[in-house]
């Protein structure tokens, strides 16, 4: 495995606070200038840590290679699953379609419903790495804390379903500059999305249908949600009445549904 290579951005981090330190120790006076400097850059440092398609802070898979692309490609993506109401649906409406997704999974949900995860496999599709509970300070984490939480969810996975993920998304794809040494580490890759329904927000099918088809082409990665959909006014979840319709338009388009493992190269 080749070393772990920091972004430009942490590269730059890095010197500003070696330099601000130096700028105090020569000149005590003009504290106040190395401070500033500081807390820019921590902005930035925070700025990019709350953009999901943000590559500032390490490599961040945001759309399928180009070949794919070419192909006319696309990538369905299922967050915070499984869900024993919903995600056995899901894979009923995919097997009808005669397509894969890949599902993003909570380890401690994919414990507690391991025949999902088999079913998952089984059926052809990829089951990805979406942390082992789904907390939402996790992009307040440390090296440590990142490595605990992605490192559990990688056993865990690997365990109830005989396949090991090679992707990760952060929650709500917000992280700071600790993940992308940790993924490094334990050979995943950060994968985020080009486009989102808000499925777990709206209760609109329509709505959320005409957010992920809006200018959909080739090279796309879809996100939607198999766990913590929206539910609709009938009391369904909003994912599946979305995915059928959805499904029809990507064939409409002929734009084929493949697995992120099956275009993208781990970074």
């Amino acid at each position: 495995m080749r070393a772990w290579r920091p972004s430009p951005l942490l590269i730059f981090s890095a010197g500003l606070h070696l330099g601000a330190l130096g700028l105090i120790v020569v000149r005590t006076d003009w504290w106040h200038i190395a401070v500033g400097a500081l807390v820019l850059n921590h902005l930035a440092l925070c700025a990019a840590g709350l953009w999901p398609r943000s590559t500032l802070l390490g490599a961040n898979i945001v759309r399928l290679p180009a070949a794919a692309a070419q192909r006319g490609e696309v990538a369905l993506t299922f967050d915070d699953g499984p869900d024993p109401a919903v995600t056995p649906q899901v894979l009923a409406i995919l097997a009808a379609h005669g397509v894969q997704a890949s599902f993003f999974c909570i380890g401690e949900r994919a414990a507690a419903f391991p025949e999902i995860c088999q079913a998952i496999t089984a059926a052809g599709h990829a089951i990805e790495n979406h942390g082992q509970l789904h907390r939402n300070h996790y992009s307040l984490l440390g090296p440590k804390g990142w490595l605990r939480e992605i490192g559990t969810a990688q056993a865990t996975l690997e365990a109830v379903s005989g396949q090991r993920p090679r992707f990760f998304r952060a929650l709500a794809g917000l992280r700071n500059p600790f993940l992308d040494p940790v993924l490094h580490g334990l050979g995943i890759s950060l994968a985020s999305w080009s486009r989102r329904g808000y499925d777990t927000r709206s209760s609109d099918p329509d709505r959320v249908l005409t957010r992920l088809t809006r200018d959909l082409a080739g090279g796309d990665i879809l996100l939607l949600h198999d766990g913590n959909s929206a539910r609709t006014v009938s009391g369904q979840a909003v994912v599946l009445e979305v995915l059928p319709r959805l499904l029809d338009e990507l064939a409409a388009r002929k734009l084929t549904p493949v697995t992120l493992r099956s275009v993208c190269k781990p970074n």
